[in-house]
Protein backbone atom coordinates (compact mmCIF):
# COMPACT_ATOMS: atom_id res chain seq x y z
CA UNK A 1 0.00 0.00 0.00
CA UNK A 2 2.91 2.39 0.99
CA UNK A 3 4.16 2.25 -2.49
CA UNK A 4 0.92 2.66 -4.21
CA UNK A 5 0.63 5.78 -2.41
CA UNK A 6 4.37 6.64 -3.41
CA UNK A 7 3.25 5.95 -7.11
CA UNK A 8 0.11 7.88 -7.13
CA UNK A 9 2.25 10.99 -5.00
CA UNK A 10 5.25 10.64 -7.76
CA UNK A 11 2.48 11.12 -10.35
CA UNK A 12 0.83 14.14 -9.28
CA UNK A 13 3.87 15.91 -8.12
CA UNK A 14 5.09 15.60 -11.82
CA UNK A 15 1.65 16.74 -13.37
CA UNK A 16 2.34 19.42 -10.97
CA UNK A 17 5.98 20.14 -12.23
CA UNK A 18 4.94 19.95 -15.80
CA UNK A 19 2.12 22.59 -15.20
CA UNK A 20 4.28 25.08 -13.57
CA UNK A 21 6.95 24.96 -16.58
CA UNK A 22 4.35 24.93 -18.91
CA UNK A 23 2.21 28.15 -17.31
CA UNK A 24 5.55 29.86 -17.09
CA UNK A 25 6.81 29.31 -20.55
CA UNK A 26 3.48 30.70 -22.15
CA UNK A 27 2.24 33.28 -19.99
CA UNK A 28 5.51 35.12 -18.55
CA UNK A 29 8.49 33.75 -21.01
CA UNK A 30 7.55 33.71 -24.42
CA UNK A 31 5.22 36.99 -23.92
CA UNK A 32 8.22 38.82 -22.31
CA UNK A 33 11.03 37.19 -25.37
CA UNK A 34 12.41 34.88 -23.92
CA UNK A 35 12.10 31.13 -24.55
CA UNK A 36 13.03 27.76 -22.73
CA UNK A 37 15.99 25.88 -23.05
CA UNK A 38 16.85 22.42 -24.08
CA UNK A 39 14.61 20.84 -26.51
CA UNK A 40 11.56 22.68 -25.46
CA UNK A 41 13.62 25.67 -26.59
CA UNK A 42 14.28 24.17 -29.56
CA UNK A 43 10.61 23.60 -30.12
CA UNK A 44 10.02 27.26 -29.34
CA UNK A 45 12.45 28.55 -31.92
CA UNK A 46 10.61 26.04 -34.72
CA UNK A 47 7.31 27.95 -33.94
CA UNK A 48 8.80 31.55 -34.14
CA UNK A 49 9.67 30.95 -37.35
CA UNK A 50 7.49 28.54 -38.97
CA UNK A 51 3.80 29.28 -36.84
CA UNK A 52 4.06 25.68 -36.18
CA UNK A 53 1.71 23.98 -33.53
CA UNK A 54 4.04 24.33 -30.29
CA UNK A 55 2.74 21.95 -28.36
CA UNK A 56 3.11 19.88 -31.67
CA UNK A 57 6.92 20.93 -31.98
CA UNK A 58 7.62 19.83 -28.75
CA UNK A 59 5.97 16.42 -28.60
CA UNK A 60 7.92 15.75 -31.90
CA UNK A 61 11.39 16.88 -30.51
CA UNK A 62 10.95 14.97 -27.73
CA UNK A 63 9.36 11.53 -29.31
CA UNK A 64 13.10 10.60 -30.21
CA UNK A 65 14.77 11.08 -26.79
CA UNK A 66 11.85 9.28 -24.91
CA UNK A 67 12.42 6.02 -27.31
CA UNK A 68 15.93 6.29 -26.50
CA UNK A 69 15.53 7.46 -22.73
CA UNK A 70 13.23 4.33 -22.46
CA UNK A 71 15.70 2.14 -23.61
CA UNK A 72 18.34 3.27 -21.67
CA UNK A 73 16.85 3.69 -18.37
CA UNK A 74 13.76 1.43 -18.17
CA UNK A 75 9.89 1.11 -18.54
CA UNK A 76 9.54 3.27 -15.44
CA UNK A 77 11.81 6.53 -16.29
CA UNK A 78 9.48 5.96 -20.01
CA UNK A 79 6.26 6.08 -18.18
CA UNK A 80 6.92 8.82 -16.51
CA UNK A 81 8.90 11.01 -18.95
CA UNK A 82 5.47 10.77 -20.67
CA UNK A 83 3.39 11.69 -18.32
CA UNK A 84 5.72 14.62 -17.74
CA UNK A 85 5.43 15.64 -21.31
CA UNK A 86 1.98 15.07 -21.95
CA UNK A 87 0.61 17.40 -19.37
CA UNK A 88 3.15 19.71 -20.11
CA UNK A 89 2.09 19.90 -23.73
CA UNK A 90 -1.53 20.05 -22.44
CA UNK A 91 -0.98 22.80 -20.32
CA UNK A 92 0.96 24.92 -23.21
CA UNK A 93 -2.62 24.29 -24.85
CA UNK A 94 -4.41 24.98 -21.93
CA UNK A 95 -2.52 28.08 -21.04
CA UNK A 96 -2.45 29.83 -24.46
CA UNK A 97 -6.37 30.24 -23.77
CA UNK A 98 -5.95 31.74 -20.79
CA UNK A 99 -5.37 35.63 -20.86
CA UNK A 100 -2.87 36.31 -18.42
CA UNK A 101 -0.22 39.66 -18.38
CA UNK A 102 2.60 40.18 -16.07
CA UNK A 103 3.07 43.71 -16.34
CA UNK A 104 6.50 44.78 -15.07
CA UNK A 105 10.12 45.32 -16.53
CA UNK A 106 11.08 41.99 -19.08
CA UNK A 107 14.27 41.42 -16.28
CA UNK A 108 11.93 40.57 -13.66
CA UNK A 109 9.21 38.97 -15.82
CA UNK A 110 11.92 36.79 -17.07
CA UNK A 111 13.66 35.98 -13.37
CA UNK A 112 10.36 35.28 -11.74
CA UNK A 113 9.48 33.25 -14.86
CA UNK A 114 12.43 31.43 -14.65
CA UNK A 115 12.31 30.81 -10.86
CA UNK A 116 8.46 29.28 -11.62
CA UNK A 117 10.73 27.12 -14.45
CA UNK A 118 12.85 25.66 -12.49
CA UNK A 119 10.61 24.86 -9.40
CA UNK A 120 8.25 22.98 -11.74
CA UNK A 121 11.33 21.20 -13.42
CA UNK A 122 12.48 20.36 -10.40
CA UNK A 123 9.50 18.29 -8.94
CA UNK A 124 9.62 16.59 -12.15
CA UNK A 125 12.92 15.63 -12.00
CA UNK A 126 12.99 14.78 -8.11
CA UNK A 127 10.00 12.32 -8.82
CA UNK A 128 12.17 10.72 -11.34
CA UNK A 129 10.63 12.16 -14.94
CA UNK A 130 11.55 14.24 -17.13
CA UNK A 131 10.48 16.33 -20.14
CA UNK A 132 13.37 17.68 -21.66
CA UNK A 133 15.66 15.76 -23.98
CA UNK A 134 18.81 17.31 -23.03
CA UNK A 135 18.87 15.61 -20.27
CA UNK A 136 18.63 12.16 -21.84
CA UNK A 137 20.87 13.18 -24.40
CA UNK A 138 23.50 13.72 -22.09
CA UNK A 139 22.81 10.52 -20.15
CA UNK A 140 23.26 8.63 -23.26
CA UNK A 141 26.57 10.75 -24.38
CA UNK A 142 27.58 9.79 -20.88
CA UNK A 143 27.04 6.06 -21.08
CA UNK A 144 28.57 6.05 -24.16
CA UNK A 145 31.62 7.21 -23.28
CA UNK A 146 31.46 5.37 -19.62
CA UNK A 147 31.37 2.27 -21.97
CA UNK A 148 33.84 3.17 -24.25
CA UNK A 149 36.87 4.28 -21.67
CA UNK A 150 35.42 3.50 -18.32
CA UNK A 151 35.67 6.76 -16.82
CA UNK A 152 33.02 8.34 -15.34
CA UNK A 153 31.74 11.99 -15.84
CA UNK A 154 29.09 14.75 -15.14
CA UNK A 155 26.20 15.51 -17.35
CA UNK A 156 27.10 19.33 -16.96
CA UNK A 157 29.25 19.63 -19.41
CA UNK A 158 27.19 18.41 -22.11
CA UNK A 159 24.04 20.05 -20.63
CA UNK A 160 26.37 23.66 -20.87
CA UNK A 161 27.00 22.61 -24.55
CA UNK A 162 23.90 21.67 -25.87
CA UNK A 163 22.15 25.08 -24.27
CA UNK A 164 25.16 27.12 -25.51
CA UNK A 165 23.94 25.75 -29.39
CA UNK A 166 19.91 26.41 -28.31
CA UNK A 167 20.69 30.31 -27.27
CA UNK A 168 23.20 30.59 -30.14
CA UNK A 169 20.73 30.04 -32.43
CA UNK A 170 18.09 32.47 -30.76
CA UNK A 171 21.30 35.07 -31.31
CA UNK A 172 21.61 34.22 -34.83
CA UNK A 173 18.43 33.28 -35.79
CA UNK A 174 15.81 35.88 -33.38
CA UNK A 175 17.54 38.51 -31.99
CA UNK A 176 20.33 39.15 -29.33
CA UNK A 177 17.67 40.60 -26.59
CA UNK A 178 15.77 37.10 -26.64
CA UNK A 179 18.98 35.10 -26.35
CA UNK A 180 20.53 37.30 -23.40
CA UNK A 181 16.57 36.69 -21.80
CA UNK A 182 17.06 33.34 -22.19
CA UNK A 183 20.16 32.88 -20.87
CA UNK A 184 18.65 34.39 -17.69
CA UNK A 185 16.10 32.12 -17.47
CA UNK A 186 18.73 29.39 -18.04
CA UNK A 187 20.39 30.45 -14.80
CA UNK A 188 17.94 31.45 -12.61
CA UNK A 189 15.97 27.76 -13.15
CA UNK A 190 19.13 25.95 -13.21
CA UNK A 191 20.28 27.33 -9.64
CA UNK A 192 16.50 26.30 -8.36
CA UNK A 193 17.02 22.81 -9.81
CA UNK A 194 20.49 22.51 -8.58
CA UNK A 195 19.11 23.49 -5.31
CA UNK A 196 15.75 20.88 -4.92
CA UNK A 197 18.05 18.11 -6.25
CA UNK A 198 21.32 19.18 -5.06
CA UNK A 199 22.95 18.71 -8.71
CA UNK A 200 21.27 16.98 -10.48
CA UNK A 201 23.71 16.79 -12.88
CA UNK A 202 26.43 15.41 -10.77
CA UNK A 203 27.36 12.27 -10.39
CA UNK A 204 25.94 10.61 -7.32
CA UNK A 205 28.14 7.99 -4.70
CA UNK A 206 25.86 5.43 -3.49
CA UNK A 207 27.24 3.59 -0.13
CA UNK A 208 25.67 0.91 0.86
CA UNK A 209 25.94 -1.22 3.88
CA UNK A 210 25.03 -4.75 4.12
CA UNK A 211 25.56 -8.20 5.48
CA UNK A 212 24.25 -10.07 1.98
CA UNK A 213 26.03 -8.28 -0.84
CA UNK A 214 26.07 -11.10 -3.55
CA UNK A 215 22.40 -10.34 -4.85
CA UNK A 216 22.97 -6.39 -4.63
CA UNK A 217 26.11 -6.95 -6.54
CA UNK A 218 24.44 -9.07 -9.23
CA UNK A 219 21.21 -6.96 -9.52
CA UNK A 220 23.83 -3.48 -9.93
CA UNK A 221 25.11 -5.76 -12.47
CA UNK A 222 22.18 -6.75 -14.70
CA UNK A 223 20.30 -3.65 -14.29
CA UNK A 224 22.63 -0.91 -14.24
CA UNK A 225 26.10 -2.39 -15.76
CA UNK A 226 27.77 -1.09 -12.95
CA UNK A 227 30.50 -2.53 -10.39
CA UNK A 228 31.05 -2.07 -6.64
CA UNK A 229 33.81 -1.50 -4.57
CA UNK A 230 33.42 -3.74 -1.74
CA UNK A 231 34.73 -2.67 1.93
CA UNK A 232 34.78 -4.94 5.31
CA UNK A 233 32.82 -3.04 7.77
CA UNK A 234 32.38 -3.69 11.27
CA UNK A 235 28.89 -2.54 13.37
CA UNK A 236 28.74 -1.38 16.63
CA UNK A 237 26.07 -3.38 16.82
CA UNK A 238 25.41 -5.75 13.90
CA UNK A 239 29.16 -7.03 13.86
CA UNK A 240 30.69 -7.85 10.62
CA UNK A 241 29.09 -6.62 7.17
CA UNK A 242 30.12 -5.22 3.91
CA UNK A 243 30.38 -1.61 2.32
CA UNK A 244 29.86 -1.08 -1.00
CA UNK A 245 30.46 1.81 -3.09
CA UNK A 246 28.77 2.40 -6.42
CA UNK A 247 29.10 5.53 -8.56
CA UNK A 248 25.93 6.39 -11.32
CA UNK A 249 23.86 9.46 -12.56
CA UNK A 250 20.71 10.75 -11.36
CA UNK A 251 18.53 9.44 -13.34
CA UNK A 252 20.21 6.11 -12.59
CA UNK A 253 19.83 6.76 -8.55
CA UNK A 254 16.39 5.94 -9.03
CA UNK A 255 16.78 2.31 -10.53
CA UNK A 256 19.21 2.29 -7.74
CA UNK A 257 16.63 2.66 -5.03
CA UNK A 258 14.81 -0.11 -6.14
CA UNK A 259 17.45 -2.00 -5.98
CA UNK A 260 18.41 -1.50 -2.83
CA UNK A 261 14.64 -1.80 -1.50
CA UNK A 262 13.78 -5.17 -2.81
CA UNK A 263 17.09 -6.56 -0.76
CA UNK A 264 15.89 -5.98 2.44
CA UNK A 265 19.06 -5.19 6.24
CA UNK A 266 20.71 -2.07 3.81
CA UNK A 267 21.75 0.95 5.92
CA UNK A 268 22.31 3.04 2.60
CA UNK A 269 23.31 7.08 1.76
CA UNK A 270 23.91 8.95 -1.60
CA UNK A 271 26.08 12.13 -1.89
CA UNK A 272 27.23 14.22 -4.54
CA UNK A 273 30.81 14.46 -6.15
CA UNK A 274 32.35 16.96 -8.00
CA UNK A 275 35.12 14.71 -9.88
CA UNK A 276 36.47 11.40 -9.94
CA UNK A 277 40.25 11.16 -10.53
CA UNK A 278 41.81 8.28 -11.84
Amino acid sequence: MNRIVQKIFSCLMIIAGALLASFSVICILIPNDAIDYGTAGIAIIINKLTGANLSLCVILIFIPFFIAGTWLLGKRFGMKALLGTVVYTIGLEIFEKIPFELNTEHFLAVAFGGAILGGGLALILRFGGCIDGSEIFANILIKYIEDKTGKNFSMTYVLLGFNAAVYLAVFLLINRNSALLSLLVYVVASSVINHFTNHFDAIKQVTIITKNPDELIKQIKKQLNKTCTIMNSYGAIAGENKTLICYVNYFELTKMKDIIAANKGTFSTVSTVEEILR
